[in-house]
């Protein structure tokens, strides 16, 4: 199975998550708007939908939809 293209990188030590799309950096994510929006900036109107789908979103560290600082 090949990996999710959409990475949310585990928080950072000031809170917020790095999002990637196939290696490129869409944002720093505060909430799940956040990376709602990035994926509809990146065409993917459907972004909300995607985010608990493991085909298309891979969450690192930390627990999914928590974006406090580590």
């Amino acid at each position: 199975m090949a990996s999710a293209p959409i990475v949310v990188h585990p928080p950072l030590g000031t809170g917020g998550r790095r999002v990637t799309a196939r290696g490129q950096i869409l944002g720093l994510a505060q909430s799940d708007h956040d990376v709602v929006e990035f994926l509809r900036r990146a065409g993917l109107e459907a972004g909300e939908g995607l985010l608990d789908d493991p085909a298309w979103v891979k969450w690192r560290g930390g627990r999914a939809h928590h974006y406090e600082a580590a």
